[in-house]
Parts: structure tokens; C-alpha cells; sequence
């Protein structure tokens, strides 16, 4: 078995090596002064001074910033809420899993079918209100739309672990409900909601394929102006911009993942 160690060692570190080497590629090309070109022209954070200049790319910044605020604050309660009557309704068996399957559909159907589907539904909306032209306001139900099932998930998870006896104890103790929600259930759960909440918000930066097909011309986020950014040709501002949020990213993930362990 000791011979197959180093196999599996280089194996992991190759893959390893194909996960990263493009993030570190972008991160290259960003503090990199040659504009064209592969060759090292020396240290310069040229391009992240003109990166925080271009009027365009803050104002897609805001605008992901506002769609992800939003769409994380409306996702994280109302996935709570479904969560919690998931879990605590009496469904039978047969109703709870198919509850389940509907939660995690959003989860597993690939981004493009969404994108689709919203778009069609904002569509026939459209006839009914001149509200759902879209915009910010079709970019927030869109993020909604997927952002709930991952929140609703892990809080569902953690009221799994957390079990019922709590909720008999409160019970036994004549608590009302709604002093037994903001007492006893909320805080044992806040873990999970933070980490749903820091999830959501994640998604909501980064996704690409949903805002697409529901943002309108005055709604550009990040990643669409990086999408025609690259149509027109790579720019040493869109490494140092990707870069960015590359950062960003891994920094909200690292987030997530600490306050998930804390909640196991």
C-alpha cells in the first residue's frame, strides 16, 4: 500500500495545480507593468488605479453590490422560514419528501434552464406590469428564485442536528411560540442562517448565467461587464478586476466554511 502513497500525492497536487493555476495566472497578468504580451515587464499596480477610476465598472460594482444585498437579505429570510416549516410542520413522510426534492430542484437544474424559465416568466409578467421590465427588480426575483433552496438547505440542516428536544422543553415550560422562536430557536440557528446568508451572497456575486437573461441596461453587474469586457479583448483592468473578486470570493467562502465547522 506504501507505493501507492506518492502516486495518490501527485495525483492530488496536479489536480491541485489545475484548480489554481488559472486564478494565479489572472493574478499574474494583474501586477504585471506589460500590457500585451506574456513576458514579466516588472511589479505595478498601475492597472488597479485605473481599475477604481473607470466610472463604468463602479457602477457595475453597486449595482452587484445592491443585487447582492438585497437578493441575500429577502433569500435568507424567506429560506429560514422555510426551513423552520419544513421541519417543524407535520407533514407526512410522502408531502416532506417531495418538499425536499422541490427545495433541492433549484440546486441541481442547470443555470441555463433557470435563466430560461425566468425569462419566459418575466415575459408574460411584463403584459400584466410594466414593473417587471427588466432591471434590478428582475435581477433581485431571479437571485431570489435559486438563492433560497441553498439557505433553506442549510438551515434545515441545522435544525436537523439541533433535534426536537428543545422545542419540548420550551413546551414544557409554557414558552409562547413567539418567545420560543426568538429565545431558544433563532440563536441555536443562527449559525446556519449566517453561513445560508454568506453563501447566497456568494452566488449572487459571482453568477453570470441568471443576470444575463434578466438584467437590463441599467442594470450591468460585474460579471456581464467582464463578459463583453472580454468580447472586446482581455485588458490588464479585467485581470486586476477578476483578481479582485477572486479575493473576494475566497474570502466569503473562507466565512462560510469557519462558520459552518463552528456549526457541526
Amino acid at each position: 500500500m506504501n507505493h501507492k502513497r506518492p502516486i495518490i500525492a501527485a495525483t492530488a497536487f496536479f489536480s491541485l495545480i489545475l484548480l489554481y493555476l488559472p486564478a494565479l495566472a489572472v493574478g499574474y497578468f494583474s501586477i504585471n507593468n506589460a500590457r500585451y504580451g506574456l513576458a514579466w515587464r516588472g511589479f505595478t499596480l498601475e492597472w488597479y488605479t485605473k481599475l477604481f477610476h473607470d466610472q463604468y465598472i463602479i457602477e457595475a460594482t453597486v449595482n452587484s453590490l445592491i443585487l447582492a444585498l438585497v437578493s441575500t437579505a429577502i433569500s435568507t429570510i424567506l429560506g429560514t422560514a422555510l426551513a423552520i416549516g419544513l421541519y417543524r410542520a407535520p407533514w407526512s413522510p410522502k408531502t416532506h419528501r417531495f418538499f425536499d426534492l422541490l427545495i433541492n430542484l433549484p440546486v441541481v437544474v442547470p443555470d441555463i434552464i433557470m435563466a430560461v424559465a425566468l425569462a419566459m416568466a418575466f415575459r408574460i409578467l411584463r403584459l400584466l406590469s410594466e414593473a417587471f421590465e427588466m432591471g434590478m427588480l428582475t435581477l433581485i426575483i431571479g437571485h431570489v428564485t435559486f438563492q433560497i433552496s441553498f439557505v433553506a438547505l442549510i438551515v434545515k440542516s441545522r435544525l436537523e442536528s439541533l433535534g426536537h428536544e428543545t422545542d419540548e422543553a420550551a413546551m414544557d415550560l409554557y414558552a409562547s411560540r413567539f418567545f420560543h422562536f426568538r429565545r431558544v430557536t433563532l440563536p441555536l440557528i443562527m449559525p446556519g442562517v449566517v453561513a445560508g446568508g454568506l453563501l447566497a451572497f456568494t452566488l449572487s456575486i459571482d453568477d453570470f448565467i441568471i443576470s444575463f437573461f434578466t438584467h437590463g441596461p441599467d442594470s450591468i453587474t460585474l460579471p456581464i461587464y467582464i463578459y463583453a469586457s472580454v468580447k472586446r479583448g482581455l485588458t490588464p483592468e479585467i485581470h486586476a478586476l477578476s483578481t479582485l473578486l477572486l479575493i473576494f470570493t475566497a474570502v466569503i467562502v473562507v466565512i462560510v466554511e469557519r462558520a459552518t465547522r463552528k456549526n457541526e
